[in-house]
C-alpha cells in the first residue's frame, strides 16, 4: 500500500470496511433479510437485531447487508464490462481509425446526447425489478468514457518513434499493446474505475428511489431510502442507514480515483 496516498488508504479502508460488515453480517447474524415480524416494527437497536427493524418488522442489520452486496455486484459487473468493451474500441478506433473510428464516434454521441441517469431510467423503465437490464444500462454509460479517453491517448501514442520501431522490428499487436498502450493509459484506466464505481452506486440507488429499479422485498439501498421516508419521524435511525451507505460506497471509490498513485 506504499504507493498510494493517504486519501487512497482511507478509500480503501472505507469499501473494506463494508466488505467486513457484510462479512460479520454472514457469520454472526445470518437473518433473512426478506422475513417480516409485525411484532418488532420498528423496534430499537438490540444485540438481536443491531441496526433495529424496518416498518415491516425485518431486520435491518440483514436487510444493509443484502442491499450492499447487491450494489457491490453491480459495481463489479458493470465496471469491468465498460472498461475492458471501452479500453478494447477506444484502442482499435485510436488505432485502425477509417470507418470503425466514424461508427463508435457516432455512437458515442448518440449516447451522449441524453444524460445518463436518464438512460438508465429509461432501460429500467422497460424492464422494471430487472438487475440484468439495470446491468446493461450502466454499462452502457459507464464504457462512454473509457472510449473517449482512450481513443484520445491511443491516437498519440501509435505516432511515437518507439511504436514505430515495433512496428518495423515485426512485432505485432498485442505486443505493442502490452509494451507500450497500456503502461501509458493503464493509471487512467485505473482512475475511470473508481469514478465509475462510484457512479454505478449512485445510479442503482436513484433508480431504486425514484420505483424504477429493483422490485420490494428485494433490498436495495435507493429503495430502502424511499419505502423508510414516510416514517423519518418515527425511527430516523433506520433511514440514515441506506443514506449512510451510500455516501460511505461513492465516498471511498471517489478518494481511491482522487489520489495520485507513485
Amino acid at each position: 500500500m506504499s504507493s498510494f496516498t493517504l486519501s487512497q488508504r482511507i478509500g480503501f479502508g472505507l469499501i473494506i470496511s463494508l466488505l467486513f460488515f457484510v462479512a460479520f453480517e454472514w457469520v454472526f447474524w445470518g437473518h433473512d433479510p426478506w422475513l417480516q415480524n409485525l411484532d418488532k416494527v420498528f423496534a430499537s437497536p438490540s444485540l438481536l437485531d443491531p441496526l433495529g427493524t424496518d416498518q415491516f418488522g425485518r431486520s435491518n442489520i440483514a436487510r444493509l447487508s443484502s442491499a450492499l452486496q447487491t450494489s457491490l455486484l453491480m459495481v463489479l459487473v458493470a465496471v469491468i464490462t465498460s472498461s475492458t468493451l471501452g479500453v478494447l474500441c477506444g484502442v482499435i478506433a485510436g488505432w485502425k481509425q477509417g470507418w470503425f473510428d466514424r461508427v463508435l464516434s457516432c455512437v458515442v454521441n448518440i449516447v451522449l446526447a441524453l444524460p445518463g441517469l436518464i438512460l438508465v431510467l429509461l432501460f429500467g423503465a422497460l424492464i422494471p425489478g430487472s438487475f440484468f437490464i439495470l446491468y446493461v444500462a450502466i454499462s452502457l454509460v459507464l464504457w462512454v468514457e473509457y472510449f473517449r479517453v482512450i481513443r484520445a491517448r491511443t491516437l498519440t501514442i501509435v505516432r511515437l518513434p518507439e511504436v514505430e520501431a515495433s512496428k518495423l522490428f515485426g512485432f505485432g499487436p498485442w505486443y505493442i499493446f502490452k509494451r507500450h498502450l497500456w503502461p501509458a493509459f493503464r493509471k487512467d484506466v485505473f482512475t475511470l474505475a473508481c469514478f465509475g464505481a462510484g457512479n454505478a452506486v449512485l445510479a442503482l440507488a436513484s433508480v431504486g428511489f425514484v420505483y424504477v429499479g429493483l422490485r420490494p422485498p428485494h433490498a436495495e439501498l435507493g429503495l430502502m431510502m424511499v419505502e423508510l421516508f414516510p416514517y423519518y419521524s418515527d425511527a430516523p435511525w433506520v433511514l440514515i442507514q441506506p443514506l449512510i451507505a451510500v455516501v460511505v460506497m461513492v465516498l471511498g471509490f471517489h478518494l481511491i480515483a482522487g489520489g495520485e498513485r507513485g
